[in-house]
């Protein structure tokens, strides 16, 4: 019976984790296409201003531009690591959990990333809505993938798992029947 919850609640955090992650990366790619749209331009053979920054967004203050390079990232590899836990949540082995597991913490720490900047962007202040709408996505996703990874280890820890030798030994070391003849070999 619990290992159903466990797996069943482990699919809902999957599948909240996979929409929001997208949904960091279309705020976080949007921001980034209108920065590339409303950046300096300059002519052929003209210098760059002196104010130029690499990192400069029209939009809010001077950490906006960490966070959605990082946010941006933190999204993609968000998105490729629930799609390694769809694989995890079909198998459910101990093999995959170690897969899967690395992916996971990677994605969470880029997530961590981008909250830190994030926070810091708050502190500064000056931002418009989307911005802000990142930032609370980006709080939320990163409490929700700590919770995810927590539950999907404490399947672990609570004997859920099964590892392929386990299943391999157990289908393969029957004993024969007694009368049986041995299979020849060719």
């Amino acid at each position: 019976m619990a290992f159903g919850v466990v797996k069943s609640t482990t699919g809902f955090l999957l599948l909240l984790n996979f929409c929001m992650y997208v949904i960091v990366g279309a705020i976080a790619g949007w921001a980034l296409n209108n920065a590339l749209d409303h950046t300096y331009s300059t002519g052929r053979g003209r210098a760059l201003p002196v104010g130029f920054s690499a990192v400069y967004f029209p939009m809010g203050n001077e950490a906006t531009g960490f966070m959605i390079i990082f946010a941006l990232i933190a999204g993609v590899v968000g998105v490729a690591s629930c799609l390694s836990g769809l694989h995890h949540l079909r198998v459910w082995t101990a093999n995959s959990l170690a897969s899967h597991a690395t992916s996971a913490m990677t994605a969470w720490a880029l997530t961590l990333l981008s909250l830190g900047l994030a926070c810091k962007e708050i502190h500064i202040g000056g931002r418009n809505t989307k911005l802000i709408t990142l930032e609370a996505f980006l709080i939320v996703l990163s409490g929700t993938k700590l919770f995810y990874m927590l539950l999907i280890h404490s399947g672990f820890f609570g004997g859920n798992y099964c590892s392929y030798q386990d299943t391999y030994f157990a289908t393969t070391t029957a004993e024969p029947v007694k009368g049986s003849k041995p299979v020849a070999s060719v």
